[in-house]
């Protein structure tokens, strides 16, 4: 029975996206969730799917991680256009760990500079600390908006509850971790160093 009222509450979500029967934004029930979000206007009746942005595969920095006086050579995921520079928090994979780090340093190629490209960098140095940096994405149902939460790293967070970042508030529709999980069902919960991406709509 709890499994039907789960499912019951997933169907009952509501976003605001464009309807392209409506030709306007309108409030829809989301019906599935899965490779694609379908979901049914709630003025017209309309039922479609949401079109995903297709994402570039990021690349594998090598980051070279100081905490406590010892050094280890781990990676960061960065896309290739992405921009880093001296002071960004990232989570670094450190063999099956997952650290939070601040980029100290910043080499490409023989020179040591202070921001790059990911695809330009050689390697990056950082620090071990507590805080991260959580990556969401906010699709409308037309474009999608980047925005980024700093937190603790053992900060929770659910899907299909609401958080705001600046004056944006949005709805978790589902969370892409660092393992290969996906986590697409109301109440599922990831903490905040494990989370690869989260993927959530306005409100």
């Amino acid at each position: 029975m709890e499994k039907g009222r789960q499912v019951h509450r997933l169907l009952k979500m509501e976003m605001r996206v464009f309807c392209p029967e409506c030709r306007g934004e309108q409030d829809h029930i989301v019906l599935s969730q899965s490779r694609q979000t379908r979901v049914r206007c709630t003025t017209c009746g309309t039922v479609h799917q949401l079109a995903r942005e297709k994402e570039q595969p990021p690349l594998r920095v090598k980051t070279i991680v100081s905490e406590e006086g010892t050094s280890r050579i781990c990676a960061i995921e960065l896309l290739p256009e992405e921009p880093c520079q001296i002071g960004d928090h990232h989570v670094a994979v450190c063999d099956e760990e997952y650290i939070g780090v601040e980029v100290t340093a910043i080499e490409r190629g023989l020179h040591r500079v202070r921001k790059a490209r990911a695809k330009d960098i050689t390697a990056l140095w950082s620090r071990k600390i507590e805080e991260v940096l959580v990556r969401v994405s906010v699709h409308d149902g037309r474009s999608t908006v980047p925005l980024a939460i700093r937190v603790s790293g053992e900060e929770p967070f659910v899907v299909g509850e609401v958080y705001r970042v600046g004056n944006r508030r949005f709805r978790i529709a589902h969370m892409k971790m660092r393992d290969g999980a996906a986590l697409r069902h109301e109440g599922q919960k990831g903490i905040a160093r494990k989370i690869k991406r989260v993927y959530g709509y306005p409100l």
